[in-house]
């Protein structure tokens, strides 16, 4: 049965190679079980809910990837595209969480519709390398600011608007558990340089349990009035009836409050975002042919935007393709199977639940910094040389812009805007594609207009 649907021998494995491919995948990308509902619930979210939904989303879109792509890539809740829900969003623009996720779910169904055809193949093509790396780049400097700020190591400052915390203040409480999230972040990098499975994972962990003893040995000491509660998580059964407090929620807000024009700035902020995962990944795994193309496309594709969809009404954040899949390539993983095995292990998270929930912000933050670090080494493939200045340029604005603007999509609207305005000006308008000249104006129209 399995060789029948996963076409095992002519992918030259097995399935016991297959399984542990999955379960490798699933142990370097479970961190977003942690860091998710740490994420959502800045927007107000439930916790526990948006774990259940980051988990029964992720589940739905990696069992589709498998069954119908055959491709051994797993999805979940997006870093970048859940920082800007919750930090620009809901953060900046002032919307209510209900909101972006209507964002989302439009996201969703506008790609299922393209994914139906070639168009978002096209998109893709159109929008100039160098600017999809400043947008990765960029995205992972925010990740990381955020990471940051979560383990209060950057903290605002009058003269300087922000600045390195003050260890000995506040020691026992905020003091400590910066410096905890300094070691947390050296655990993570030494088991990542190692290239232990799960590195993120165990950094998240071993951070959380060094908390817990310093709690024990009185050099943490809780202060509920600061928000400085107990690390020792509760043990209980997961409490399943908390998904109700996100589920079809994006249906029940009146748009009306907010204005089609601000909404659908929104939604095009999270399709550009989003465009690129599916297609990335499977270049960082090594599974393009020798055209470039990647088999199965328009399958996978699709599995994508059901996942956006389908997380957007359990109440979870855009679901796209993880760049660990790559991990489970490595480890062996050829077919769909990997995929399936890491969706079931997804799925029997849910029982967890309250052990994710309970992980403290100063045990996420560096898996926020992490992850920035390895979006960042897209900085790489930009060059940087005089004759290709035009090109750099707004991939350095778009960089610099998504952290000191706080907000992804100033980022990509300044990269897009300074793209088309450089390269006209330099007598460059030829390699301007119609797609980019659109969105020039449509970016511009929100500054304008907005």
């Amino acid at each position: 049965m399995l060789e029948n649907l996963f076409k095992l021998k002519e992918n030259h494995t097995s399935v016991k190679t297959e399984v542990i491919a999955g379960i490798t995948t699933f142990m370097t990308m479970a961190y977003i079980l942690a860091v998710n509902p740490s994420v959502l619930s800045a927007a107000g979210m439930d916790p526990t809910a948006v774990l259940l939904a980051t988990c029964i989303a992720s589940f739905i879109g990696t069992l589709c990837m498998g069954l119908t792509a055959n491709l051994p890539f797993v999805l979940s809740a997006g870093m970048g595209l859940n920082a800007y829900l919750a930090y620009t969003v809901v953060g900046v623009m002032g919307y209510h969480w209900q909101v972006a996720l209507l964002a989302v779910f439009v996201e969703g169904i506008i790609f299922i519709v393209l994914s139906l055809t070639n168009v978002r193949e096209a998109i893709f093509d159109a929008i100039p390398l160098n600017l999809k790396k400043g947008v990765s780049v960029g995205i992972g400097i925010f990740i990381a600011f955020i990471g940051l700020q979560n383990a209060k190591l950057v903290i605002g400052n009058d003269s300087t608007l922000v600045s390195i915390t003050n260890f000995t203040k506040d020691f026992h409480t905020a003091g400590i558990c910066s410096l905890l999230a300094v070691v947390g972040l050296l655990i993570t990098v030494i088991l990542y340089i190692k290239k232990v499975p799960g590195s993120i994972l165990i950094g998240i962990l071993a951070t959380w349990v060094i908390g817990m003893l310093c709690q024990v040995t009185g050099i943490y000491v809780p202060d509920f009035k600061t928000g400085y509660y107990s690390l020792f998580p509760t043990f209980a059964m997961t409490d399943f009836s908390k998904l109700g407090e996100t589920f079809g929620k994006c249906f029940q807000y009146d748009l009306g409050k907010v204005g089609i024009f601000n909404f659908i700035a929104v939604v095009l902020s999270f399709l550009f975002v989003d465009l690129f995962d599916t297609v990335g990944v499977s270049t960082k795994a090594g599974m393009l042919d020798e055209e470039g193309k990647l088999p199965g496309i328009k399958p996978a594709l699709m599995a994508d935007a059901v996942a956006t969809t389908a997380g957007a009404v359990l109440g979870t954040s855009t679901v796209t393709t993880f760049v660990e899949s790559s991990s489970g390539v490595a480890a062996g993983g050829r077919t769909g199977l990997t995929a399936v095995v890491s969706g079931f292990l997804f799925l029997i998270s849910t029982l967890f639940a309250p052990l994710f929930t309970a992980i403290p912000s100063f045990a996420t933050a560096p898996a926020l910094i992490m992850v920035g670090f390895l979006m960042f080494g897209a900085i790489s493939d930009i060059k940087f040389t005089d004759d290709n200045m035009t090109e750099a340029v707004p991939a350095y604005l778009c960089i610099i812009a998504m952290p000191l603007f706080y907000s992804i999509s100033e980022g990509i609207s300044i990269g897009i805007i300074s793209y088309v305005i450089l390269n006209v000006a330099c007598g460059k308008a030829k390699k301007i594609t119609p797609l980019m000249y659109v969105l020039a104006v449509l970016f511009i129209l929100k500054y304008a207009v907005l």
